[in-house]
Formats: C-alpha cells, sequence, structure tokens
C-alpha cells in the first residue's frame, strides 16, 4: 500500500507537466523516502512474525541502520523544507515574488542539502559505533536501531549514548519544534487573511501535524534520552519507522 500510493505520486509528478513546480518536487522526493524507508524497515517488521527464531548478522543490521538513518534524516530535513516552503508560499501574496525566491536552482539546492543532511547524520552514527567491542546477548526488537546494538556491546557506552542523544534525539526535537513554530505561523496567517479555500487548508494543516506527531514524538521518546529500556520502546518502534507512512503529510 505505501509503494502502490507513493508510485502513483511519482508518476504524476513526473509526467503532467503543470506540476513541475518546487511544491511538487519536494512532494516527489518525499514520496521516494517513504518507498525506500519502508523497503529498508517492513521486511524486518515483516520477519517478525515468521515463527521460526530470526538473528540478523551484525553487518546486516549495521547496513540497515545505515540505510534507515540516512533515509529517515532526509525524510525530516524534507519536511522541514516544506513547511518553510509552505510558509514562505502564505507569507508573500505575490505568487511571481514567490516564484523568484524558490526558483529550480534553489529547490534543487535544497532537496541535495536533504540528502546531504541525512547521510551525515547516517554515517556519524555509523562512525560511532563500529569502532565498540560486541559480545551479546542478542536483542529483541523489530528492527536494527542504535539503542538495541549499543546493548551488546561490551564497553561502557555513556559517552557514546550522549553522543547519540545529541546526534538523533536533539536534531528531532529541534526541526519538531521548529516545524510547530511554522505551523503556528501557517496558521496565524491563515486566520488573518481571507482567502479561498481556507477550510480545506485548515484541514490539510491538521493531517500533517497529526502525521508529523506520529513521525516525531516516538522518535523523540526513543532517541532524545540515555538509552534505558522502558516497556513502551517497542510500540514506539513500531510507530517511528512504519505507522507515518501510511498518514498523509502532503
Amino acid at each position: 500500500m505505501t509503494c502502490l500510493g507513493n508510485i502513483i505520486i511519482l508518476t504524476t509528478v513526473t509526467t503532467d507537466y503543470h506540476l513541475h513546480t518546487c511544491v511538487y518536487f519536494f512532494l516527489a522526493n518525499l514520496a521516494f523516502t517513504d518507498i525506500t524507508e519502508s523497503s529498508v524497515n517492513i521486511p524486518f517488521l515483516l520477519s517478525s512474525f515468521v515463527p521460526q527464531p530470526k538473528t540478523v548478522p551484525f553487518k546486516e543490521c549495521t547496513l540497515d541502520m545505515f540505510f534507515f538513518h540516512l533515509i529517515g534524516g532526509a525524510h525530516i530535513f524534507l519536511l522541514a523544507v516544506m513547511r518553510a516552503d509552505q510558509c514562505v508560499a502564505i507569507s508573500i501574496h505575490k505568487p511571481l515574488q514567490y516564484l523568484k525566491i524558490l526558483n529550480g536552482e534553489v529547490c534543487l539546492s535544497l532537496v541535495a542539502g536533504s540528502w546531504a543532511g541525512g547521510l551525515i547524520h547516517s554515517a556519524t552514527q555509523i562512525d560511532l559505533l563500529l569502532p565498540l567491542p560486541y559480545c551479546g546477548p542478542n536483542q529483541d526488537n523489530f528492527h536494527c536501531d542504535v539503542p538495541q546494538v549499543l546493548k551488546v556491546a561490551c564497553t561502557d557506552t555513556y559517552l557514546t549514548e550522549l553522543l547519540m542523544v545529541s546526534n538523533v534525539g536533539l536534531l528531532l526535537t529541534i526541526i519538531f519544534v521548529l516545524l510547530l513554530i511554522s505551523y503556528t505561523v501557517i496558521l496565524v496567517e491563515i486566520r488573518r487573511q481571507v482567502i479561498e479555500g481556507k477550510h480545506k487548508v485548515l484541514s490539510t494543516c491538521i493531517d500533517q501535524i497529526m502525521a508529523i506527531g506520529m513521525t516525531f514524538i516516538p522518535g523523540i521518546f526513543i532517541h532524545a534520552r540515555p538509552f534505558k529500556t522502558f516497556e513502551l520502546d517497542k510500540v514506539a518502534s513500531i510507530f517511528f519507522p512504519v505507522f507515518p507512512m501510511f498518514v498523509p503529510t502532503r
């Protein structure tokens, strides 16, 4: 379902010349991250339903984490870029001025910057994990992630955990707060202006806020603290990588 819906979005944006604008370019890239991120996470989730025990080798787990944080990081940065674009579009009343500010080169640079940010974020995570010695025991989870991998390390990981929290948790928290501020600005502008389709815009904003909350709140719960075990960790592990893909963020 995730792949089908996002492939339709990609095909529509690619084939329709009228949709070759920054807004839909961002949307197409977001759809691509949904497809690739679900291809990384959902197979691990489905394999957990198989009756016989399944152990993921360390190299495969590391590769899974790399792509999970690469694509997830790009996805989060793209969400921030799209909300900034939305703020600019609503704040500027002259369409020609908007098109001048967000031209093709700027849009391409923003998307490239989102993927570069995801790559730096993911590479930093893996670079902190690889030098550690590991001895077990194996951890039970729906997919490979940093908290589970650090639990099998044979050394004190407190400093590494703090670095991970600053890299992932702090990043998620800052972007989440900025997104909430951007939505506040958008809602204030919508209320202040008399625009056509105001109720539709408000409904879309509410849907997007719900989707962003489902994306960020579980991620902050998992990554914005030293990695102690809580009963809700597995529930958050499902919400963070999987459920937001089924909720419209457009």
